[in-house]
């Protein structure tokens, strides 16, 4: 009989439940080798549901504290890989969550392995999916925001901004403290899509609380990088500045500066755009959606300035259209009535 091929990359795995402590036995033995593929081995495992769970629920996770010191930056590597294949599902998150490992995890960060530091923004961005994870993760925003201006790789950006996005929806202002506005500005002219799409997000995040619109408008260049952005050829980008543009002329003085720089002329001209056919898929309607929604929002709050409302009152055919389309969504012709309301609004 021909000998059994084995991978050397794997450690050999025990039969059903005796497969994950076995594993996790290896990983404290000698031999940056031998740690590795033990590591190889438990990430291939924890696809499996029952040993995913198992891995969570039996005490294993501690067990890895050990490994982020390792002097061997592949095994420091693997190890954050395997988190990130466990805080896929919810249950490794609280898991993770629960443990003492964050604040050694946190600190490789600063890790001199790419993979590792990517791979450790892979499983913040996970925690952060969670309330819960997004608070604890508050403490790290000033860190992270710096590490905007040195991680130049676009996923490990992405994830950046998607991370500080989660963060600052549920608190904005660590964000605000450590130059956010500034630092989020710099990435809305990015070449690649994802990076401006990501980038708005988490401005529109910031932007919600007072601060933050007062920020927005103290930029001098911010505001004019978003109204860019609302022509945009990316949907979600367009959505996303114009957000951050409905947050900000809810202040006076965003009102002001953002009819000082015309906004109006674009946000109607989005507004007068027609469906185009490849819009009619379910998932670019609701992004369309998104954008008509804040453009009718930053329309209603900009009609409350005296300037704005008288050229407002123009485009009156234009809003009552939108208000009384049947093919229009139901959301959509509400805020249009209300839009109309306000601007036609006498004292």
């Amino acid at each position: 009989m021909a000998d059994a091929i084995i991978d050397p990359t794997r450690a050999p795995v025990a039969y059903g439940r005796w497969a994950v402590p076995q594993l996790f036995r290896k990983l404290q033995q000698p031999g940056a080798e031998g740690r590795l593929r033990a590591l190889a081995s438990l990430c291939d495992l924890v696809h499996e549901p029952e040993r995913l769970y198992q891995t969570v629920n039996g005490g294993f996770l501690n067990q890895l504290k050990v490994l982020f010191g390792d002097e061997d930056p592949a095994v420091r590597a693997k190890t954050c890989e395997l988190l990130h294949l466990l805080t896929s599902h919810s249950i490794g998150r609280q898991a993770l969550l629960a443990s003492s490992l964050l604040p050694l995890l946190s600190q490789l960060l600063d890790d001199s392995s790419f993979s590792c530091r990517r791979n450790v923004h892979r499983v913040l961005n996970r925690l952060a999916l969670l309330p819960a994870g997004a608070e604890v993760l508050l403490s790290l925003v000033p860190k992270l925001m710096l590490k905007l201006t040195k991680e130049e790789d676009e996923e490990v950006q992405m994830l950046l901004l998607s991370t500080l996005t989660y963060c600052s929806r549920l608190d904005a202002l660590p964000g605000l403290a450590s130059d956010g506005i500034s630092l989020l500005g710099c990435k809305l002219s990015h070449k690649s899509p994802n990076i401006r799409r990501e980038a708005a997000a988490a401005m529109m995040a910031l932007s919600i609380p007072v601060e933050g619109k007062r920020q927005v408008c103290e930029d001098a260049e911010v505001l004019s990088v978003l109204i860019g952005l609302l022509q945009d050829k990316d949907v979600e980008v367009q959505a996303n500045a114009a957000g951050v543009i409905m947050n900000t002329v809810i202040i006076t003085r965003g009102k002001q500066r953002c009819l000082d720089l015309d906004v109006l002329p674009v946000l109607l001209s989005l507004l007068s755009e027609k469906q185009q056919d490849d819009e009619a898929k379910e998932e670019m309607r609701k992004r369309r959606k998104a954008l008509i929604m804040y453009i009718l929002r930053a329309l209603t709050a900009l009609a409350e300035a005296p300037s704005g409302r008288q050229l407002l009152l123009e485009q009156l055919p234009l809003l009552e259209k939108k208000s009384e389309a049947a093919e229009e969504d139901q959301d959509i012709r509400r805020a249009a009535q209300t839009a109309i309301r306000v601007i036609t609004w006498t004292t």
